[in-house]
């Protein structure tokens, strides 16, 4: 049984407790709150914690024996803070996304991670999605690979309030905003299956608000050897465009890049300038077994059974190069 720690108590803590759920080797035994009683209302309303003591300090809740592991739920700012603690205690350290604020941080928790012997992954449920995975399996039969487009765009609850002075958190200036809330599920995918890119080209859109600047939206041309990538994020729109790996012998198609439900393949046909039929599409996947957030939860425990310390598809090199990236996107 591998014994969670949850810090904070916040909607995405009980979006990925559902998940947690269905792997039967996880247990949640403390939950650490700003409050007790918001730490009470969190296993009050999510079974696998019905047992869990409560904290409201992380020093303490990283000292406590019957904890394994740490699954860091809190905003962006406090990322690197809780998971070096965690980590400087021995524990495990299952840390949203994005990893850290910037690359300097997510270099101290990797090292940090090293140091003390243990396990960090990055929360990213994108590449842990077994359609995502079946459509990666896929790439060889369509090389050589010409472009990766993905889009990421929502209407956030959050951007009429923001427009009116109101800085929810999840757009506060400098620790949250369109790229590293949104925009990161884009990126992530990319760099996991083809690297960190050698050339990058933006356009942010930003809003000034009493507390400062935050970015709304934005797009991204990057560039790689022989192949392109273009990008786009935003709270101030919805997009239904899908995710596709373009190349010279067809495509591969996800519905959608953060919990992609449906994974097609288009082999190329003869050129037909527009006159003959469209190539038809043939489905690799559709829908998951799993809740979407039960991938992640899997891939940690596997990972701590097999004694490994890092994964091999939300691996640290991913994780830091993706925080690279949004350090140039930003600057």
């Amino acid at each position: 049984m591998l014994r969670f720690g949850v810090v904070g108590t916040g909607r995405i803590s009980d979006w990925v407790l559902k998940g947690a759920a269905q792997d039967s080797r996880i247990a949640v035994t403390a939950v650490c709150s700003r409050t007790s009683e918001a730490a009470k209302a969190f296993i009050d309303r999510n079974p696998l914690a019905k047992d869990a003591k409560i904290y409201t300090s992380v020093d303490e809740m990283v000292l406590d024996p019957e904890v394994d592991a740490i699954y860091v739920g809190t905003p962006n700012q406090t990322h690197c803070e809780y998971t070096l603690k965690a980590l400087n205690a021995g524990k495990h350290v299952l840390c949203e996304k994005p990893l850290a604020l910037n690359a300097a941080e997510g270099r101290r928790m990797i090292e940090a991670a090293k140091a003390s012997g243990c396990l960090l992954m990055e929360a990213m449920v994108s590449t842990l999605n077994p359609n995502f995975r079946a459509l990666a399996d896929r790439i060889a039969t369509i090389a050589p690979v010409r472009q990766y487009s993905s889009y990421f765009c929502q209407y956030s609850s959050k951007y009429e309030a923001l427009k009116r002075g109101e800085v929810a958190t999840s757009f506060k200036p400098g620790t949250a905003g369109a790229l590293r809330d949104v925009g990161v599920y884009t990126l992530y995918p990319m760099v996991a299956l083809f690297g960190k890119p050698s050339r990058i080209q933006a356009n942010i859109q930003t809003i000034t608000t009493p507390e400062g600047i935050s970015d709304v939206q934005g797009s991204a041309c990057l560039g790689y050897d022989g192949m392109d990538a273009v990008l786009a994020w935003s709270k101030t729109y919805d997009s239904f465009q899908p995710t596709e790996i373009a190349g010279e012998k067809g495509n591969l198609i996800l519905d959608e890049i953060h919990i992609a439900r449906k994974a097609e393949i288009v082999p190329h046909a003869a050129p037909t300038s527009g006159q003959g039929p469209k190539p038809g599409r043939t489905l690799v996947c559709e829908g998951l077994p799993f809740n979407e957030y039960y991938y992640e939860f899997k891939e940690f425990a596997d990972l701590i059974e097999k004694g490994l310390k890092e994964s091999s598809w939300n691996s640290h090199q991913t994780s830091l190069s993706v925080l690279e990236i949004i350090d140039e996107l930003l600057d």
